[in-house]
C-alpha cells in the first residue's frame, strides 16, 4: 500500500473481516476469479474470498448454492446504445435474461457462475463498463444528474466530472480498504435528482461571488446513509470550484480511510464518525488535509423531484427532447434492454440513461421523431405516461435472490401499485418504496408510505408481513421542505393486507387534505399521530 494503515496499531480492536482485508486487498481476488475460481468452480472457493468477491461487484445469490448477482457501474446513470447491447447480452447469455436497474443508476444480474466471471469481465471491459467496485469497502458507483449535458436547468454539465472522480478512485489501492463503502453524489440539478442528503459524500449546486466574479460550482455534504440507522449528510461550511471536486472527494476518502471506525462493522460507515466528529471539526480536518476552501455560497437547491422524468421534455438542445419512461420496479428484460438501444439509435442520440428512481430515459429525440418513437410497441410497456401509482414505486431485490431479505418484494410492489391504480385516484403522486430487510436498498426512509419487509407468527406459521411508515421526504433547499426520514407506525400488516390497508390510509389522506396538499405536507400537518389512530383502526376492524 503506498500509504499507511494507521488503523493497525491496535489490531485487537479490529473486526474480524478487518484482519481477511489486512491479509489480502479485495482488489486481489478479481485475478483470483479469473486465474483460479473460474477454472476449479464454486466449491474451491474459501469463505474469506467469497466475501471479498464484492470487490469484484459480485455476492452470493440466495440460496448461497454457486449463483451470484453482479452490479455494473453507470456513471451518472448514462450508458451509449452499444453498452446497452453488451449489458443485454451478458443478460441473455448468463443471467437469465433479467436486468435490474438500481435505487443507485447500475445495472444488476442475477443467476451468474463463477466460470462465466472472465467472459463477462472481458465483455465489460470492450464496451468501456466495469463491476469492479459496485460493492466492497471502497468508492462505489458515483450518482449523479441522469440529465446531464441536456438538462435545462441545470448549473454545468456534471458528467466529467463524475467520471474523473471515478477514474481516480477505480482500482485505487489507496482507496481499496475503507472501513466500509463510500457512496457520492455529484449534481448540478436543483431538485436535488442525486439525493444529496442519503450519500456519504454530496456535491450540490451552488454559486458565490469571488474576487466580484460570480462563480458556479457545489455545496458539500457529508455523512448520510440509510440502513438500519439512518443519519442525513451534514453540511459543510465549504464552496467548491468544479476543478477541486476531485480534491475534495479524495480528502473526504482519506478522512473516512483513516479515521473510520473499523472495530464493528456495523458501525463503521462514514455517518458514524461525522455523527461523533460533527461538520466543523469534520471540515478542519478535511482544510488540513488539501488546503484552505472559501465558505458556502448560495445554495441552487430548490425542490425534490425523486428523480422522476416521465414523458417528453425539451432539451436545451434547439429542437430535441428526452423521454422519460416507467420500468416498473426497475425490472425489464434482455429483449427489452436490447430494444431500448435499437430505439436510441433509430430515434435518439445513441444513450440511454438510468434514474436512481429505477427507470430510463431516451435523449436527443428530434421534434419530428417523437411520435413514431411513442409508437413503438416497447413503450406500451414502459411507458413514458405511468399510472400514478405504478409510476411512483420503487422495490429492492427483494427474497428473491436476497438472502438477508425476509420478503418478496417485486412482485408485490406491482401488485399493490396496480390495486390502488385500480380502486384509487388522487390529485398527487404518493411515491411508495418496499424493501425486504433494514439494510434499505429501496430506500424505503424517504417515502411518503416505506414499507419494511418483516415476518409474523400465525396458526399456520410464519407469513411475510410489513412495517409501515410515512412521511418521508428529501430537502428542496429554501424553497422546500427539510428533509426527513419516513416515521414508522405500530402494527404489522400481513402481505397480502397490505395493499388494502395502503388504500384505507390514503382514503384519510384525500378526505382530510387541503387543496394542492401533496402527502408529506398532510403527513407533517396532521401528524403521526393521526395516521397511528387509523392504522390502529384499520387493523382493529373485523375482516370483511
Amino acid at each position: 500500500m503506498a500509504y499507511e494503515p494507521i488503523w493497525t496499531k491496535e489490531p485487537d480492536k479490529l473486526s474480524k473481516f478487518e484482519l481477511v482485508k489486512l491479509e489480502k486487498d479485495g482488489l486481489d481476488v478479481i485475478r483470483t476469479i479469473i486465474e483460479k475460481y473460474a477454472l476449479e468452480g464454486y466449491d474451491s472457493i474459501p469463505v474469506d474470498d467469497l466475501d471479498l468477491f464484492k470487490w469484484a461487484g459480485v455476492y452470493q445469490q440466495k440460496p448461497k448454492n454457486g449463483h451470484f448477482m453482479m452490479r455494473v457501474r453507470i456513471n451518472s446513470g448514462i450508458m451509449t446504445s452499444a453498452q446497452a447491447r453488451t449489458l443485454a447480452d451478458i443478460s441473455r447469455l448468463y443471467g437469465r435474461e433479467l436486468v435490474d436497474i438500481t435505487t443507485r443508476q447500475a445495472i444488476q444480474f442475477h443467476w451468474l457462475t463463477v466460470e462465466n466471471f472472465p467472459d463477462i469481465f472481458k465483455r465489460l471491459d470492450a464496451a468501456g463498463l466495469y463491476s469492479f467496485e459496485a460493492c466492497g469497502d471502497c468508492p462505489r458507483t458515483i450518482v449523479g444528474n441522469p440529465l446531464a449535458g441536456i438538462d435545462k436547468d441545470e448549473l454545468l454539465d456534471t458528467k466529467a466530472l463524475v467520471d474523473e472522480v471515478n477514474s481516480f478512485f477505480m482500482l485505487n489501492r489507496d482507496f481499496s480498504n475503507l472501513p466500509r463503502k463510500l457512496k457520492m453524489s455529484i449534481s448540478a440539478n436543483p431538485y436535488n435528482n442525486a439525493h444529496a442528503e442519503i450519500n456519504d459524500l454530496a456535491f450540490t449546486p451552488a454559486i458565490k461571488e469571488i474576487n466580484g466574479e460570480e462563480v458556479i460550482g457545489f455545496h458539500v455534504m457529508v455523512g448520510g446513509g440509510l440502513s438500519a440507522k439512518p443519519h442525513l449528510a451534514q453540511k459543510l461550511d465549504i464552496f467548491v470550484r468544479p476543478e477541486e471536486v476531485l480534491k475534495v472527494a479524495t480528502g473526504v476518502a482519506t478522512i473516512f480511510r483513516d479515521y473510520g471506525y473499523r472495530e464493528k462493522r456495523h458501525h463503521a460507515r462514514l455517518k458514524f464518525l461525522m455523527a461523533d466528529w460533527g461538520a466543523e471539526k469534520f471540515k478542519d480536518k478535511l482544510v488540513e488535509l488539501i488546503g484552505e476552501l472559501p465558505a458556502r455560497g448560495e445554495d441552487k437547491t430548490i425542490g425534490w423531484q425523486a428523480a422522476y422524468f416521465y414523458g417528453v421534455q425539451p432539451q436545451p438542445q434547439q429542437g430535441l427532447n428526452y423521454v422519460g419512461l416507467n420500468v416498473p420496479v426497475g425490472r425489464l428484460n434482455a429483449d427489452e434492454l436490447t430494444q431500448l438501444a435499437d430505439l436510441a439509435d433509430a430515434y435518439g442520440d445513441g444513450h440511454i440513461r438510468t434514474t436512481m428512481s429505477q427507470n430510463a430515459i431516451l435523449s436527443g429525440v428530434p421534434d419530428d421523431k417523437v411520435d413514431d418513437l411513442l409508437a413503438a410497441p416497447l413503450l406500451k410497456r414502459l411507458t413514458p405516461a405511468p399510472k400514478p401509482f405504478i409510476s411512483r414505486t420503487v422495490a429492492c431485490t427483494g427474497n428473491e435472490f436476497c438472502s438477508l431479505a425476509l420478503v418478496e418484494t417485486k412482485k408485490r410492489a406491482v401488485a399493490i401499485a396496480e390495486f390502488l391504480d385500480e380502486r384509487l385516484a388522487l390529485e398527487e403522486n404518493v411515491r411508495i418504496h418496499i424493501i425486504g430487510c433494514p439494510n434499505a436498498c429501496g430506500q424505503k426512509q424517504i417515502a411518503d408510505i416505506g414499507l419494511q419487509g418483516a415476518l409474523v407468527k400465525t396458526p399456520e406459521g410464519m407469513v411475510e408481513a410489513f412495517d409501515i411508515a410515512i412521511g418521508g421526504t428529501l430537502g428542496g433547499g429554501a424553497q422546500g421542505p427539510a428533509a426527513k426520514f419516513a416515521q414508522p407506525l405500530k402494527g404489522r400488516v400481513k402481505a397480502d393486507e397490505v395493499a388494502g390497508v395502503l388504500e384505507q390510509l390514503l382514503l384519510f389522506y384525500k378526505s382530510e387534505r387541503t387543496a394542492d396538499e401533496g402527502f408529506h405536507a398532510f403527513a407533517e400537518r396532521v401528524g403521526l399521530p393521526a395516521f397511528q389512530d387509523k392504522l390502529s383502526s384499520i387493523l382493529a376492524a373485523p375482516a370483511s
